[in-house]
């Protein structure tokens, strides 16, 4: 969610400023449901490419998109993703200034840039599985990018989410969510997996996965993605740490704290999803994107702060 404040003029009015015309609100609309280039929002929208990057440029001076350049069959292209599902903006606080404030990033799982993975392993998006099942090195291919579905039965996948601390800022908790299950050869509701979270190389808590679900299209599913054989959905599960501990959903299972993080001291934030070594149950991993599983978003960071 986007939290924006009476107090802050200038972020108020550029966020307003975005969302003030049609073709800027209709782009926001086309965004909710899957990532485009700027070519393809033109074309949907009825406009000229010139046209279409310039509204494209205000969502993402607003924070209110993300874009990123992939290989095209000439050069590249500029690929747009929502960022907010949610603004709330407080016009009143009754003569209180509101302290608290939130970033919030949300990362493609296919953009890891560390893994270690084993068959059974592979990815998908929404026109299939993507390159050749249960070969690791296939995990370097460049698209890995497009992948909505990522699975290995051991190992890990980790990330770097960018965040730069502002001068007198003070962070009160991080919260990490995403859709996850086990990973069984096809699926296997009865098949637990110890699936741990480390942030900055800081272990905040496992949780164990009950199994690998399939008896059911996922409700993100494309229709690309055939039933019976496959897994399907995985559990929203939400991992935050505060200056007292961690918790797995709202339940305390970590005495781990921010100041564990150290989160002052990096120009990103880590996280690595991954199976323990030791670990008891090594049921594997999958991963859902937003246009995969049962929930229409992919990993979300949230750094919440106290000024």
């Amino acid at each position: 969610m986007l939290e924006l404040s009476i107090h802050e003029p200038v972020r108020l009015r550029k966020v307003c400023h975005a969302l003030s015309t049609d073709v800027r609100v209709r782009m926001v609309e086309l965004l909710s449901k899957e990532t485009y280039s700027v070519h393809e929002l033109a074309t949907l929208i009825g406009i000229p490419i010139s046209t279409a990057a310039s509204n494209v440029n205000v969502l993402q001076e607003a924070g209110l998109i993300l874009t990123e350049l992939r290989p095209a069959s000439r050069g590249a292209m500029k690929v747009c993703t929502r960022n907010f599902d949610d603004i709330h903006i407080a016009l009143n606080d009754g003569g209180q200034r509101t302290e608290k404030r939130t970033y919030e990033i949300n990362m493609p799982i296919g953009h890891y840039v560390d893994f270690s993975v084993t068959p059974t392993c592979g990815m998908a998006n929404s026109d299939g599985v993507v390159l050749n099942e249960d070969d690791p090195v296939q995990f370097y291919h460049p698209d890995r990018s497009t992948a909505q579905m990522i699975w290995t039965r051991t190992g890990f996948f980790e990330y770097k989410f960018p965040f730069a601390l502002k001068p007198k800022q003070k962070i009160a908790s991080l919260l990490f969510s995403c859709e996850l299950c086990s990973e069984a050869p096809n699926y296997d509701h009865d098949w637990p997996s110890d699936i741990t979270v480390w942030i900055n190389g800081v272990d905040i808590g496992t949780w164990t996965s009950p199994g690998d679900f399939g008896d059911r299209p996922g409700k993100q599913n494309p229709p690309t993605w055939f039933h019976n054989t496959r897994t399907q959905y995985g559990a929203l599960k939400t991992w935050t740490v505060t200056k007292k501990q961690a918790l797995l959903d709202h339940l305390p299972i970590n005495p781990v704290t921010i100041a564990d993080l150290q989160l002052e001291d990096h120009p990103c934030i880590t996280v690595r999803i991954g199976i323990k070594e030791n670990a008891l149950h090594k049921g594997g991993i999958n991963l859902f994107g937003k246009e995969f599983g049962d929930h229409p978003q992919d990993l979300k960071l949230v750094i919440e702060f106290d000024e």
